[in-house]
């Protein structure tokens, strides 16, 4: 395993692409955040949540973090590198593993800088906005359980897209089929769900990977929400961890 991790680790290391997918992720994600932030404008009313306000740039910045999870193992199957891979590591499950983990690393180390990086945001720029504590908002603070919580959701929830996505990818092998795979089923289940009404509304967004797992990035008003945080969270574990069962049974069965 140790050998396969270091193998993985290289190929992502050396390509040339990882490192601007990585960084578009960040930048993404907090440029839609300011973006928001400055076209926000409130009153008194303690309608809003600052704190899912500063992360809303997770909702696009989500697509690319999952195009870098879809390339680590679509583009072998597109050059032809896997059968050198397999032959290296002839346990496929091993491949996958490994992969998967140092994905997960990536993900989690730019979840951590995008979540930051919105946070401050937040901090800066909401308060121009109405959101301040003359009309009622706490300023954007780690320090306050629920903004935590709603950090540590937003990281977990960039990982849980990197592997449902890494898994897609494997079962299906092709690049371009698979982000669009992974975008349709990110995308279109929110837009379906307000078509219809209720239960269905809530039952949709309740088991779509991504209304689901967004639920943990909300602070207030949490009994509105059609899941829990946490529980949505789960939700999106469940998609991921089904993706990657699913690719592990196809990368043993199926030939390179």
């Amino acid at each position: 395993m140790t050998d396969a991790l270091r193998a993985e680790w290289t190929k992502l290391r050396t390509s040339a692409g990882t490192v601007w997918l990585l960084i578009g992720t960040v930048a993404l994600t907090v440029a839609v955040s300011a973006g928001v932030a400055a076209a926000t404008h409130v009153s008194s009313d303690r309608g809003q949540d600052p704190t899912k306000l500063a992360l809303t740039g997770i909702t696009l910045g989500q697509a690319v973090i999952a195009v870098l999870a879809v390339l680590v193992i679509a583009e072998e199957y597109g050059t032809g590198m896997i059968r050198l891979t397999l032959t290296a590591t002839p346990r496929r499950l091993v491949v996958l593993a490994a992969k998967a983990v140092n994905l997960a690393g990536l993900a989690l180390l730019a979840g951590l800088l995008t979540v930051a990086g919105c946070l401050l945001v937040g901090r800066l720029m909401l308060p121009g906005a109405g959101l301040d504590p003359a009309h009622g908002y706490a300023l954007v603070s780690i320090s306050h359980g629920p903004t935590l919580r709603a950090a540590a959701g937003g990281v977990l929830y960039l990982v849980l897209i990197a592997l449902l996505a890494l898994g897609v990818a494997t079962a299906i092998r092709d690049t371009a089929v698979s982000v669009g795979a992974v975008l349709a089923l990110l995308y279109l289940p929110p837009i379906l769900a307000q078509t219809v009404a209720d239960p269905l509304r809530r039952h949709l967004q309740q088991l779509a990977p991504m209304t689901a797992g967004m639920a943990g990035q909300a602070t207030t008003d949490l009994r509105s929400l059609p899941i829990g945080p946490w529980t949505g969270l789960g939700v999106l574990a469940a998609w991921a961890a089904a993706a990657l069962l699913i690719a592990g049974l196809l990368l043993r069965r199926r030939d390179a």
